[in-house]
């Protein structure tokens, strides 16, 4: 769509769909970590990444089941039907990139694998560079002051 097409009609321009911001570099981690690997993590840090993994997707899925209640697709290249303001989103403006987020740090602690930690801080980045500035700058443009003032009550990722 193009700079033209109302704001109703199509979502923020981000850089990439978010799913593939942290699977690419993940599956890029665990590849490094077979062809230069690096010592392993340590077996009881490898246990912390269960409960991260089932974290996040508790709450990657309660994400989605809010977004289908809302009626409103979660894919942030879309336009929203609605301003989500309750489930997961009374507590943080970014609950489908904290799951996914608690995701990634999962597999890589219950893998073992140290590539991907070492990639995570950019993965953060490009994210926050390329989808988030740019959702909020969209959001507070479409919304406007209803999107500020959920914004100044909730934050942004905890």
């Amino acid at each position: 769509m193009s700079a033209n097409t109302p704001l109703s009609e199509r979502g923020p321009e981000v850089i990439a769909p978010p799913p593939l911001l942290y699977l690419g570099p993940l599956l890029a981690g665990l590849g490094l970590d077979r062809l230069l690997p690096l010592p392993r993590l340590p077996g009881p840090l490898r246990l912390l990444g269960v409960p991260l993994l089932a974290g996040g997707l508790a709450i990657a899925a309660t994400f989605l089941m809010t977004f289908r209640r809302a009626g409103t697709p979660p894919d942030p290249r879309q336009a929203p039907k609605a301003l989500v303001e309750d489930g997961p989103y009374a507590y943080t403006r970014n609950p489908g990139y904290l799951g996914m987020t608690l995701i990634y740090g999962g597999i890589t602690l219950v893998s073992g694998s140290r590539w991907p930690l070492v990639l995570l801080p950019g993965v953060l980045a490009a994210v926050n560079r390329g989808v988030i500035e740019r959702e909020e700058a969209y959001l507070e443009e479409r919304f406007g002051t209803r999107y500020r003032d959920y914004r100044s009550r909730v934050r942004r990722w905890l």
